[in-house]
């Protein structure tokens, strides 16, 4: 009976909670495969999410020994050093070119960051207005970060902060990362007249000097780390990788981590965020709230945007198309691609791509100072409560 008992322990430790998980997983993997919803990241965190809700969980952990993803876990999240790497390679893929033709789109990039901190208010009043959902401040920060729309910048602010909703507010990250081009349209037309979308933008092509390049991440990184101590992992290591590629005599190293470093890391990261939705953590009603946030939270930096570049309008002869102020969210390149489609929608001839890639590259200098900022102030604000 013990032999018959062990042979069977996978129906014996079954859970109906399963199922529910199973078919997460499984959207998970369709909308990476049929809609090509962020496959990179969806694909993994799909199936790793199946992964740990098998019978007796052993991928996680068996007999009191760590498994296989909990390993990974504990090396790779932890530590903060997949979304560390994933940001070498980032860097490596980004040029900043256009920020240095258009440096005052660099204000759009922090502008669009405003998502975050209405993010935090909304579930601090969510939390005040029905007191049974429970949640501290510093999971209210950590539901926030999801409005910088930059991944590894949310695992970490996640991780630091509360780990316990790691899984949720990474898929909720990802998820609308993916789904920007259907976010972000709507909103740009319900806050922009025809005629607002229709302003053309001066575009000169600037050459930019090697040295100002090389200089360029350098001092990023000491600026950064210096407002923002803890953003320093991470933005240090995309500066990093943007300076190997702009460095020009590390060529092969420039393509190690474009391709090689980027992928394998990217597979962990991915599995290894799966693993941590565990069916008896991430069926809460918490989870659909921050799912639903997380919604409002990209809305919120679009709007942020939006009006940021309306506003000033009211200052400037030169007006600014305001589309280019949604394109300062993180989610690099899709939201620069959007507004230059909406605004060759409206006019054929309208070419605004340039403008909105540099407030695109400045958002991402953006989400990852302003999640260090976060994880700087929000503990000492919390410890005041």
């Amino acid at each position: 009976m013990e032999e018959l008992k062990e042979l069977l322990s996978g129906f014996f430790n079954f859970h109906w909670q399963y199922l529910i998980m199973w078919a997460i997983g499984g959207i998970l993997i369709y909308l990476a495969i049929a809609k090509d919803y962020e496959p990179a990241l969806l694909l993994p965190i799909g199936f790793g999410a199946i992964l740990v809700n098998l019978p007796l969980e052993i991928v996680w952990s068996h007999g009191g020994e760590p498994g296989l993803l909990q390993i990974l876990y504990n090396s790779g999240i932890i530590t903060e050093l997949f979304p560390c790497l994933i940001f070498i390679g980032i860097g490596a893929m980004t040029d900043f070119r256009p920020l240095f033709q258009n440096p005052r789109m660099a204000f759009f990039g922090a502008a669009a960051q405003f998502g975050i901190f209405l993010t935090i208010i909304a579930v601090i009043a969510i939390s005040e207005l029905f007191p049974s959902i429970g949640f501290t401040f510093l999971e209210a920060v950590s539901i926030g970060i999801i409005g910088a729309a930059d991944g590894p910048t949310s695992i970490v602010v996640a991780n630091e902060l509360a780990p316990s909703l790691l899984g949720p507010i990474t898929v909720a990250a990802y998820s609308y990362m993916a789904l920007v081009p259907i976010i972000q349209p709507p909103v740009i037309r319900a806050m922009t007249t025809k005629k607002e979308r229709m302003i053309r933008m001066e575009y000169k092509d600037v050459k930019v000097k090697k040295v100002a390049l090389i200089v360029f991440p350098v001092a990023v990184t000491i600026v950064a780390a210096v407002l923002a101590p803890l953003s320093a992992p991470l933005i240090g290591l995309l500066m990093f990788g943007n300076l190997i590629k702009e460095s020009g005599v590390v060529e092969r190293l420039n393509k190690a981590a474009q391709n090689e470093l980027a992928n394998v890391t990217t597979i962990l990261l991915g599995i290894t965020i799966g693993a941590t939705m565990r069916y008896s953590e991430f069926l809460q009603v918490k989870t659909l709230i921050i799912m639903l946030i997380g919604l409002l939270a990209f809305v919120f930096d679009t709007a942020g945007g939006v009006l940021f570049a309306k506003f000033i309008n009211l200052f400037t002869k030169k007006k600014i198309n305001p589309m280019i102020g949604a394109a300062g969210i993180s989610a690099f390149p899709m939201a620069s691609r959007i507004v230059q489609r909406m605004a060759k929608e409206e006019d054929p001839y309208n070419f605004i791509l340039m403008p909105a890639v540099s407030a695109n590259v400045s958002g991402q200098i953006g989400s990852v100072i302003a999640g260090g900022v976060v994880l700087s102030i929000a503990p000492v604000i919390a410890n005041m409560l």
